[in-house]
Parts: structure tokens; sequence; C-alpha cells
């Protein structure tokens, strides 16, 4: 891998992950608003759900931006992405005025999980804990 693509895929790593940290942090300010939020579309145990989305977010989030167990976390990340974009962004089932914004976060959604995937098959680079961890080994 040249230096070129080991520090694109960083770049790309942190922005992608940064989405998911400030989407964490943002839940944990407003998390009553979050629980009201996952209550609203009918998911059961809204405040547990809530707490284990922000780990999600967070934990995953900031393991992708260091690039430590990368493959097990973007899988993880993209399957949560889609699942959210299905409970959450339901372009099909909402009101006619809602229904392009929500298919637009909904697209987002899908090319985030598709981003992931493509990590998940590439890897995190040379710049990565992962990197060290397996050299180290």
């Amino acid at each position: 891998m040249s230096s070129l693509q080991s520090s694109t895929v960083l770049v790309g790593r942190v922005l992608l992950g940064l989405l998911f940290v400030l989407s964490g942090f943002a839940k944990i300010s407003g998390f009553d608003g979050t629980a009201g939020y996952i209550a609203s579309k009918g998911m059961p145990l809204p405040q547990l759900v809530a707490a284990l989305t922000i780990v999600v977010e967070l934990g995953g989030g900031l393991a992708l931006m260091a690039g430590l167990y990368t493959r097990q976390v973007v899988v993880a990340l993209a399957v949560f992405t889609l699942l959210a974009g299905v409970i959450f962004h339901n372009f099909w089932a909402v009101p006619q005025p809602e229904q392009m914004a929500q298919q637009i976060n909904f697209m987002k959604n899908l090319s985030i999980a598709g981003g992931m995937l493509v990590l998940a098959a590439f890897g995190p680079g040379r710049l990565s804990l992962d990197a060290r961890r397996l050299a180290a080994s």
C-alpha cells in the first residue's frame, strides 16, 4: 500500500468514525429525547436501546478512527446503520411532506454502510492500530 493510499484510508476512517462519535455524544446530551424518539418508533426498552446505541456509536466510531479491530467494527457499524435506516428513515411509511428528507437520510445510511463494507474488504491500512497489532504478533 502506497503512502498516499495509507493516508487516504486514514482520513476516510477518521471522517466515517467522526459521524458516529459526534452522533453518540449528541445522544448523551439529549438522552431523554433520543429515548423518546426510539419509543415513538415502537421499539421496546427505549432507554436501554438508547444506551446501547451510544455505546455502539462512540465505541465503534473511536475504534474505527483508530483502526482497531476494524473489520469487525465496520461490519457491526454497517449492520447498525442499515437497521437505523430501515427503522428510523422509513420514507415509504411517512407522510408525503417528510418523504424526501427521510429518503435522503435512508440513502445516506445505505452509502455509509457501503463505505463500511469497503473497509471490511480492504482493511484499515498501514496507519492503524490493527497494522501495529498484527506486526507485533
